[in-house]
């Protein structure tokens, strides 16, 4: 789209069209840089996988390969954990909150993407509807809860009401104090029902988010996640910290605690909270077993339709 845009005749002049040129070659290279930081990371975690031996990570195949062999070392931790929770029929609840652009998602990707969808799902829940918003504030929340042998990641949580509900004026008075009084309460029920409950903060500077949010707005394959309201929170950003500072002082509990994330560099942050997760669950190496793979059923007399005859996608790449 951004190339098709400055082929044609330009009616301005020739400064503005430079101009113009420039700006669109910088966000191309900008969605590029991001497409393919993110394609080598993953091409690199894949060449460094393997399921014999020790599981540990290859060493010498990439140069500064550090966050990539530890990132690769935690996600097999990661796997004999799911296993361990399977087996043991774990329910597991992880809560990542924190300021907008911390990089809640980055570590969610990472945790999740190494892991069986059908053991552990990512949540993030939208705006309520006109019906939830008539419930038990928790009922919703309690829906997608954790069944034996299952892990939930939630991309925030019930605690909306304790930062951006209570912020932006979405919720009453009233119920904001209501949260921060039932809130505990309703932690420790889901403890003593089994549940585990760990909770990480992500914690981000002023200059760090503001860097961010400037990336994402110049950046097409991020700018989605660039909202009115992320705009917002940078205007009340005050009004924020005291939010967390209120939240924390109700709900980091010696039952429930917080665990902050020191989150202005990116994949420390990534590496600190999947080190520390695997620390909150004692498991044994459950980890997968060679597999023989078995003789195809022998050809005999089926013959399959013409390939001429099915709808192929055409091969515009080599």
């Amino acid at each position: 789209m951004i190339h098709c845009r400055f082929r044609r005749k330009s009616r301005k002049g020739p400064a503005t069209t430079v101009k113009a040129k420039k700006k669109a070659k910088r966000a191309l290279a900008l969605r590029d840089g991001e497409v393919r930081r993110d394609a080598e990371e993953i091409d690199q975690i894949e060449g460094h996988w393997q399921i014999v031996g020790d599981g540990a990570p290859l060493v010498g195949r990439q140069q500064g390969s550090r966050y990539i062999e530890e990132l690769v070392r935690l996600q097999f931790e990661l796997i004999k954990l799911q296993e361990w929770v399977r087996i043991k029929g774990l329910k597991v609840v992880v809560i990542f909150e924190g300021r907008d652009a911390a990089g809640k998602g980055g570590v969610i990707k990472r945790i999740s993407e190494a892991l069986n969808p059908r053991v552990c799902r990512v949540l993030a829940l939208g705006t309520p509807t006109e019906r939830e918003r008539g419930q038990w504030y928790f009922q919703r929340y309690v829906a997608q809860l954790p069944a034996k042998g299952e892990i939930v990641l939630f991309d925030r949580s019930w605690y909306n009401r304790a930062g951006v509900e209570h912020v932006m004026g979405f919720c009453t008075k009233v119920e904001y104090e209501e949260f921060l009084v039932s809130c505990p309460v309703f932690e420790e029920m889901l403890l003593r029902s089994g549940v585990i409950l760990i909770k990480y903060w992500f914690s981000v500077s002023d200059e760090e988010q503001e860097r961010r949010f400037l990336e994402r707005m110049r950046n097409p394959i991020k700018r989605w996640k660039l909202s009115p309201m992320d705009l917002k929170s940078r205007e009340r950003w005050v009004e924020y910290s005291k939010a967390k500072d209120e939240m924390l002082a109700h709900t980091d509990t010696k039952l429930s605690p917080w665990y902050m994330v020191d989150a202005d560099n990116k994949k420390q942050a990534r590496l600190n909270c999947i080190a520390h997760l695997l620390q909150q669950i004692p498991y044994k190496d459950l980890r997968p077993i060679e597999i023989d793979l078995p003789s195809r059923q022998p050809d005999t007399q089926y013959k399959r339709p013409k390939k001429s005859s099915q709808n192929w996608v055409p091969r515009h790449f080599p």
